[in-house]
């Protein structure tokens, strides 16, 4: 009896006492009973005995992919409707094996606009407001979530908004224009905060919307990661807009680059209601391949540094199993999307990690779903060259010349949206 009432009470002392993330990370190898993990790749020394691969020639290990139009007895999807029930299992796989379930009862989010000012963005001017979403009540774990929402002051009439997941260099780096170039579209610009929704650290998974719908207590190996709960901030942003009478409810796109491209991906791939979304540099974990073994892999995905963005159960995959055990890869995760439109984009000068061949294929793969639901896919099967825009259809991509950076694929970006976002009749 004694060593139950010991057990018991560390349980209550884990659940009461913030975990470190390396405290963390061997809590749920525990209990998914893996001894070790694969060590991740080093992308940085090419000469270190586990450099990353950049060799095109070794990339490609993998025999197929799971085929998104077969449901899992076997039989082919050859319909609209049959693509709905189809869609259903490979979301559940997402959700038990990678990015983790949403809890069901979490806190309603109430809006309240902290301040709303006239400022000039480039030459525009627009009306800015700062927000605040509350979720938690009087929870001493509450949260609240930041938003900027940038109108065009001169709009008239509901216009389209541009929501990108991001941080607060989001808003304030001299080399970003990405708000002056979405007001000058005559749409509104928004950013959310995404720190402020989760932190981005496995320490901080006792905080944040996680840590609130947890009660503090550690997560099981299915609950959600930083990722999902990203997007999850997403799509509480979108139910405000969706209240707003300056806003078109029906044209808010979703944004993001890197691991915030990761999680525009998928919000978008959970949330139906966004219109459109571009998805810069997301990689492994995002709209990259997890099944290719170039730049950054799913060891580096697994280790301490980057396990609170995906499930406890996504660590089986850099344990004992290995990517080709995984039910679902990245095409999956943009063929959620159909048939709305994505832009995939990518650099190149140092821009290897995140494998921007990988994306591409991914994208190559989805458009069979797109297909499906009569939508035109890319332009191409094989890789463009650099600079060279694929967006006639309703999935593009585009490779720029620069590095880890999402800002010159903005304009051709907007220019790909303005198809999309064009002025509906609201009837």
């Amino acid at each position: 009896m004694r060593r139950v009432a010991a057990i018991v009470l560390g349980l209550g002392m884990l659940a009461a006492t913030p975990l470190t993330a390396e405290q963390d990370h061997q809590r749920l190898m525990g209990l998914l009973h893996i001894s070790a993990l694969r060590p991740g790749v080093n992308g940085n020394d090419p000469a270190a005995p586990n450099a990353a691969n950049y060799d095109e020639a070794k990339a490609s290990p993998y025999s197929s992919l799971p085929d998104p139009l077969r449901f899992k007895n076997g039989r082919l999807v050859t319909s609209a409707a049959q693509w709905r029930r189809r869609r259903v299992e490979i979301a559940a796989d997402f959700n038990r094996e990678v990015y983790g379930r949403v809890p069901p009862h979490l806190p309603n989010v109430r809006w309240k606009i902290i301040d709303s000012a006239v400022e000039t963005v480039g030459n525009l001017q627009a009306i800015t407001r700062h927000l605040i979403g509350h979720a938690g009540g009087t929870d001493p774990r509450a949260v609240d979530i930041q938003l900027v929402l940038s109108l065009p002051a001169s709009a008239r009439e509901p216009v389209p908004v541009i929501l990108q997941i991001g941080s607060g260099k989001t808003l304030t780096s001299p080399a970003s224009t990405w708000r002056e170039q979405v007001l000058a579209k005559g749409w509104g610009a928004a950013t959310l905060i995404a720190t402020s929704v989760q932190p981005d650290d496995g320490a901080g998974l006792a905080g944040g919307i996680i840590g609130l719908g947890n009660k503090g207590r550690p997560r099981k190996p299915d609950d959600w990661g930083a990722l999902r709960a990203w997007a999850w901030g997403a799509s509480r942003v979108l139910d405000y807009l969706q209240t707003d009478a300056a806003v078109d409810e029906r044209r808010v796109g979703i944004a993001g680059h890197s691991r915030y491209g990761k999680a525009a991906l998928v919000a978008m791939a959970y949330d139906e209601r966004f219109a459109i979304a571009y998805v810069s540099s997301s990689g492994a974990g995002g709209a990259g391949l997890l099944r290719r073994n170039f730049g950054e892999r799913i060891e580096n995905l697994a280790g301490t540094n980057e396990y609170h963005w995906f499930a406890g159960n996504f660590l089986k995959y850099a344990g004992p199993l290995g990517t080709s055990d995984l039910p679902v890869d990245a095409h999956e995760l943009i063929a959620l999307s159909a048939p709305r439109p994505v832009f995939i984009g990518v650099g190149s000068k140092g821009d290897g990690w995140v494998d921007a061949r990988g994306m591409f294929l991914a994208e190559v793969e989805a458009g069979r779903v797109y297909e499906l639901l009569g939508k035109q896919s890319l332009d191409a099967v094989e890789m463009p060259p650099v600079g060279t825009a694929l967006a006639s259809g309703n999935l593009a991509f585009r490779q720029h010349e620069d590095g880890h950076t999402p800002e010159p694929n903005w304009p051709f970006f907007l220019s790909f949206a303005q198809r999309f976002l064009h002025p509906l009749d609201r009837g």
